[in-house]
C-alpha cells in the first residue's frame, strides 16, 4: 500500500513540475481541502477551488523553479494513511537550504488511494533584513559587470517601478529590464552604484529598504559622473525567495532652478 501511495505522490510532484494541471488534479478527492503556502487562511475546499490555486503557481514556476521531492515519508492503515514531504522548490540559484514542507492526508476508496488533504508550508524565517542587504550588493556587483540577466534575478514580474525619468510608472519586469539596459548602456565604461546608508525593515513576507543611491558612471574621455539619488525598494517573499515588488526612485526638487537636483 505504501508503494502505491508513493507512486501516487511522486505523479502528483511531476505532474506540478511539468505544470499539468489534469495531472494534478487527479488522484485527489472531490471534498480535498489544502492548506496552501498563501491565503485563504482557512485553506480551499473542494477540487473546483483547488483547481484554482495552480494556474498562478505555474505562471511563476514557468520563469525555471525547481519543484521536485527531496524525501517523502508515508504510513498507511488499511483504509487511512498520511505521508510527509520536503520539497526543494525555487529558483535553482536561490534555493540554499530552504525547503517547501508538505503533509498529506489520504483514504482508500474503492481499492484507490485518494488524496483528501494537502498542506503546504515554507518555516517562517527571521532571515529578511540580511537577505534584502544580500540581493542589494549583487545588485551592484552585476551593475558593476553590466550582468543585466544578474540584476533581474530578484525582482518580481509584476513590479512597478517609478523611476527617475518618464513615464509615470514602469510595469513589470520586461519594462524594468528595458530601463536598466537603457541606463548600462549610456556608459561605455564603469558604471558602479551603492546605497551606504541603507536601511532595512523586514518581517516574515514583507520588507523595505531605503536609502540615499549613489551612483557613478565613467565617460568616454575617461573622467565619471556622479549623481544621488533617493530610493524606496519593497520585497515580498514569494514561495521562500525574496522579490522586488516595488521600487521608488528619485532626485529631490531644487526650488531654486525649478530643476531636479542630484548632488544634495
Amino acid at each position: 500500500m505504501s508503494e502505491q501511495i508513493r507512486t501516487l505522490i511522486e505523479q502528483w510532484a511531476t505532474a506540478v513540475h511539468q505544470c499539468d494541471l489534469d495531472g494534478v488534479l487527479a488522484g485527489h478527492t472531490e471534498d480535498v481541502v489544502m492548506f496552501d503556502v498563501p491565503e485563504p487562511q482557512q485553506g480551499v475546499r473542494g477540487i473546483a477551488a483547488y483547481r484554482e490555486t495552480w494556474p498562478a503557481f505555474f505562471d511563476w514556476q514557468a520563469n525555471g523553479a525547481i519543484f521536485e521531492i527531496e524525501s517523502l515519508e508515508i504510513t498507511a492503515g488499511e483504509d487511512v494513511a498520511y505521508a510527509f514531504a520536503l520539497l526543494r522548490c525555487g529558483m535553482p540559484d536561490d534555493l540554499g537550504d530552504q525547503r517547501l514542507r508538505l503533509t498529506f492526508g489520504l483514504r482508500r476508496k474503492s481499492g484507490r488511494w485518494l488524496i483528501a488533504h494537502e498542506h503546504h508550508s515554507f518555516p517562517l524565517s527571521t532571515d529578511g533584513e540580511p537577505r534584502v542587504r544580500e540581493i542589494h550588493e549583487e545588485w551592484f556587483d552585476g551593475t558593476y559587470r553590466k550582468d543585466l540577466d544578474g540584476l533581474m534575478s530578484h525582482i518580481a514580474e509584476d513590479v512597478v517601478s517609478y523611476e527617475h525619468e518618464a513615464p509615470l510608472q514602469v510595469t513589470g519586469v520586461a519594462a524594468v529590464r528595458e530601463v536598466c539596459r537603457t541606463g548600462l548602456e549610456q556608459s561605455t565604461g564603469a558604471v558602479e552604484w551603492h546605497v551606504p546608508d541603507l536601511r532595512v525593515l523586514a518581517g516574515d513576507d514583507l520588507a523595505v529598504a531605503w536609502g540615499i543611491n549613489h551612483l557613478r558612471a565613467e565617460l568616454p574621455d575617461g573622467t565619471f559622473t556622479e549623481s544621488r539619488s533617493r530610493c524606496t525598494r519593497i520585497f515580498q517573499r514569494r514561495h521562500g525567495q525574496w522579490q522586488m515588488v516595488h521600487q521608488h526612485v528619485s532626485f529631490p526638487y531644487d526650488p531654486a532652478t525649478t530643476r531636479p537636483s542630484s548632488s544634495t
